[in-house]
């Protein structure tokens, strides 16, 4: 009677797929903790550098760290401590830089109202013109009766020479842009020639600025004049004494900003 084979009973594999959902469950965990620690951290080289080093780990398949995460962009887009250093700095040095140098060009135009200042006290022209350091600059004021007649804006002959003058105390080294303004009280005007104030004293600033630019070291180019009327008075015109200050010329040299 032929033997019957025994059959060996082998023991059963155990299952092992759980492994697959478990690793994978673990390289999230790993990439989780690498973002967060990249996001506590500004050195980006060194979070690619930790990531690249992680990654080249794993084998078989397609890691986490191979596709390209919004993360990086947004740890990126972090604000730059070093950068808004160094922006603070050169915006304080270029602070420092625009007060020295409007310290500097008051200080030149401070020279220049002595100057200017030195020629009024020697030709004794105290109540002709006047100097005055402004935020706009340094203005000269010339009062009006001096080179022009009632209702006329042709500087008369006499004073012709005085405007001479005056043009060369603007002559200067570095050459700035100047303004020419007329002024006049508050009395009405009306004849053939002009039909207000604001015409008259419009005419007055540009022939009295024809005369400053008879000098040719002066630049044109730097030159402008404009009328006022009796629109920007500096004292009221209630008095002769008071319209006699308001009628003149001002020369407001600009300081080079």
């Amino acid at each position: 009677m032929a033997r019957k084979k025994k059959h060996q009973h082998h023991e059963e594999h155990v299952d092992e797929s759980w492994l697959i959902p478990y690793a994978d469950l673990l390289t999230l965990l790993l990439a989780l903790f690498i973002v967060l620690f990249a996001a506590s951290s500004i050195d980006m080289k060194k979070f690619y550098q930790l990531a690249n080093s992680f990654n080249s780990q794993f084998t078989g398949g397609t890691g986490v760290m191979e596709y390209q995460s919004p993360i990086p962009e947004k740890i990126e887009s972090l604000p730059n401590h070093e950068n808004d250093k160094q922006n603070t700095q050169e915006n304080v040095k270029d602070s420092d830089l625009e007060a020295l140098q409007k310290q500097k060009e008051q200080e030149e135009l401070q020279e220049l109202q002595s100057k200017i200042n030195s020629y009024i006290t020697a030709n004794k022209l105290d109540l002709e013109l006047k100097t005055k350091l402004t935020d706009e600059g340094l203005l000269i004021t010339l009062m009006n009766d001096t080179f022009f007649n009632s209702g006329s804006a042709v500087v008369r002959s006499a004073d012709v020479k005085l405007a001479r003058e005056i043009s060369d105390l603007l002559v200067m080294d570095l050459p700035r842009n100047i303004i020419v303004s007329g002024h006049t009280d508050n009395v009405p005007i009306k004849n053939s020639q002009f039909d207000n104030n604001w015409h008259l004293s419009v005419i007055r600033a540009v022939n009295f600025m024809k005369i400053l630019l008879e000098n040719n070291e002066l630049d044109p180019q730097k030159f402008s004049a404009k009328g006022y009327g009796e629109f920007q008075p500096v004292a009221p015109n209630d008095t002769k004494e008071n319209k006699q200050k308001n009628r003149r010329v001002e020369i407001l040299i600009l300081p080079n900003r």
